[in-house]
């Protein structure tokens, strides 16, 4: 049983974002403006994944206006009125690679594969979030407003 159990949080913490190459995108000031698949995100998904402590792993330094407030963290600022502070752009590159605008961030960088150390091997040269997971996220983001 206690193997069956490890393999269980084995798989809950591998991640499913596919090997596929990064697709590119251009930060201007403080902001990725354009989205990166070249659509919308599911703000329903991307709510889905702010709460999942699992695989996008937010909820464990961020407090956000989601159900059991008590198993969030305050590492790191709240997730509430985040619409109204940034703009869909800045919430994107936050996302993408927070380590841009604060090099010294505990916010990993969600999707980016190089120059980063002390990476799990199953997160070797593939990002945390895949493009369509960062879109729904910042779908989501930007709802939350004050």
């Amino acid at each position: 049983m206690r193997w069956w159990n490890g393999l269980c949080v084995l798989a809950m913490l591998a991640p499913s974002a596919a090997a596929e190459p990064l697709r590119p995108y251009v930060v201007e000031g403080d902001a990725i403006t354009r989205s990166l698949t070249g659509r919308p995100g599911d703000a329903e998904n991307g709510r889905r994944l702010v709460m999942d402590r699992h695989r996008s792993l937010c909820v464990l330094c961020h407090a956000a206006p989601l159900p059991d407030p008590h198993l969030q963290g305050t590492l790191a600022p709240a997730l509430a009125g985040a619409g109204s502070r940034l703009s869909e752009g800045q919430i994107r590159l936050r996302i993408v690679d927070m380590k841009r605008l604060v090099p010294d961030s505990i916010m990993p960088a969600y999707y980016r594969t190089d120059g980063l150390t002390r990476v799990a091997a199953s997160f070797r040269d593939r990002p945390i979030l895949t493009a369509e997971e960062i879109e729904d996220v910042v779908a989501f983001l930007v709802t939350l407003k004050e």
